[in-house]
């Protein structure tokens, strides 16, 4: 139940008016849900990932976010043009991890039943994964993802 900040009636949750005298609601920090506190402290706990940025150099980061973003897209194209970049090997080895789950994703569908429910999970898990990669490659952050970041495949 929200409480309407103008006349102090109870009003139902979902109304963006108040019912006893029109006014528009606004949801306070108190009034939201314990539900959407746990997600949101789920959320937050799961990006609490190890944030190497201050490994790299602020120029090897300026130059070479184009091919850390590109490791999320084709991880093959930074191995090869920026190999002499920690920070592009970095979000590298990341995308390759990446490509090593939608592998497995891919192996996992064909199995009847099972495959065909999981399967869709894991690659809607890879897609938000390789987005949240890009935005930090873009922001200039070495940070891990959350669930795969640990994983070292490429020796820095």
């Amino acid at each position: 139940m929200l409480i309407c900040k103008q006349c102090n009636a109870q009003v139902e949750d979902g109304l963006t008016h108040c019912s006893s005298c029109g006014a528009p609601l606004e949801v306070s920090a108190e009034q939201t849900s314990p539900a959407q506190h746990d997600i949101s402290a789920k959320l937050t706990e799961l990006n609490n990932t190890a944030d190497t940025t201050s490994d790299y150099s602020p120029e090897d980061i300026e130059n070479n976010k184009v091919m850390a973003v590109l490791a999320y897209i084709i991880f093959l194209i930074p191995l090869l043009a920026a190999k002499d970049s920690p920070y592009a090997k970095f979000h590298t080895n990341q995308g390759l991890v990446l490509f090593i789950g939608a592998i497995l994703s891919s192996v996992i569908a064909a199995i009847p039943i099972i495959g065909w429910i999981i399967a869709p999970i894991a690659g809607l898990t890879i897609t938000v994964l390789a987005v949240i990669g890009i935005v930090n490659a873009l922001g200039g952050k070495a940070k891990e993802l959350p669930i795969i970041g640990k994983f070292k495949i490429l020796k820095p």
